[in-house]
Protein backbone atom coordinates (compact mmCIF):
# COMPACT_ATOMS: atom_id res chain seq x y z
CA UNK A 1 0.00 0.00 0.00
CA UNK A 2 1.42 2.95 -1.12
CA UNK A 3 1.58 6.67 1.15
CA UNK A 4 -0.42 8.97 -0.32
CA UNK A 5 -0.88 13.00 0.37
CA UNK A 6 -4.55 13.92 0.18
CA UNK A 7 -5.56 17.17 0.20
CA UNK A 8 -9.12 18.06 1.64
CA UNK A 9 -10.70 21.51 0.22
CA UNK A 10 -12.98 22.74 2.08
CA UNK A 11 -16.62 23.36 0.65
CA UNK A 12 -18.38 26.25 0.66
CA UNK A 13 -20.51 24.79 4.25
CA UNK A 14 -17.01 24.48 5.73
CA UNK A 15 -16.88 20.44 5.85
CA UNK A 16 -13.93 18.16 5.14
CA UNK A 17 -14.00 14.62 5.04
CA UNK A 18 -11.99 13.37 7.86
CA UNK A 19 -9.83 10.31 7.30
CA UNK A 20 -9.15 9.48 11.10
CA UNK A 21 -13.03 10.10 12.29
CA UNK A 22 -13.81 8.10 8.96
CA UNK A 23 -16.77 11.00 8.43
CA UNK A 24 -17.74 14.58 7.16
CA UNK A 25 -17.01 16.96 9.36
CA UNK A 26 -16.88 20.90 10.10
CA UNK A 27 -13.09 21.90 9.85
CA UNK A 28 -13.70 24.75 12.96
CA UNK A 29 -11.44 25.19 15.60
CA UNK A 30 -12.95 22.22 17.76
CA UNK A 31 -11.63 19.95 14.67
CA UNK A 32 -8.40 21.09 14.56
CA UNK A 33 -7.35 21.08 18.16
CA UNK A 34 -9.58 17.66 19.15
CA UNK A 35 -8.30 15.83 16.27
CA UNK A 36 -6.11 17.18 13.03
CA UNK A 37 -3.62 18.59 16.04
CA UNK A 38 -2.93 15.34 17.48
CA UNK A 39 -3.45 13.18 14.07
CA UNK A 40 -0.30 10.98 13.29
CA UNK A 41 -1.86 11.43 9.49
CA UNK A 42 -1.76 15.15 9.49
CA UNK A 43 0.51 16.66 7.43
CA UNK A 44 -0.76 20.65 7.57
CA UNK A 45 -4.28 23.04 8.46
CA UNK A 46 -4.88 26.01 6.30
CA UNK A 47 -8.08 26.53 8.15
CA UNK A 48 -10.96 27.74 6.12
CA UNK A 49 -9.06 26.36 2.67
CA UNK A 50 -7.77 22.99 2.88
CA UNK A 51 -6.10 19.84 5.38
CA UNK A 52 -3.37 18.11 3.81
CA UNK A 53 -2.86 14.66 5.47
CA UNK A 54 -0.44 10.97 4.71
CA UNK A 55 -1.59 7.52 4.89
CA UNK A 56 -1.23 4.49 3.22
CA UNK A 57 -4.68 4.46 0.95
CA UNK A 58 -4.99 0.64 -0.90
CA UNK A 59 -6.98 2.82 -3.42
CA UNK A 60 -5.56 3.33 -7.01
CA UNK A 61 -5.35 6.99 -6.87
CA UNK A 62 -3.27 9.74 -7.68
CA UNK A 63 -0.64 11.24 -5.31
CA UNK A 64 -1.44 13.84 -4.50
CA UNK A 65 -5.21 12.76 -4.06
CA UNK A 66 -7.42 16.01 -4.62
CA UNK A 67 -10.73 15.98 -2.38
CA UNK A 68 -13.20 18.48 -3.29
CA UNK A 69 -16.50 17.06 -2.42
CA UNK A 70 -16.24 15.22 0.89
CA UNK A 71 -19.31 13.34 0.62
CA UNK A 72 -17.98 11.42 -2.28
CA UNK A 73 -14.96 10.50 -0.47
CA UNK A 74 -16.39 9.11 1.75
CA UNK A 75 -18.78 7.12 0.02
CA UNK A 76 -15.53 6.04 -1.89
CA UNK A 77 -13.82 4.82 1.80
CA UNK A 78 -16.57 2.88 2.57
CA UNK A 79 -16.15 0.37 -0.66
CA UNK A 80 -12.56 0.23 -0.09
Amino acid sequence: MPFVTHVNHVTKYGSIYCCLRNKVVPLNDYQISHYCSGCKMNQGVEQGDKVQCYWNDVRNISNPHIVYDPQTEFKRMQAR
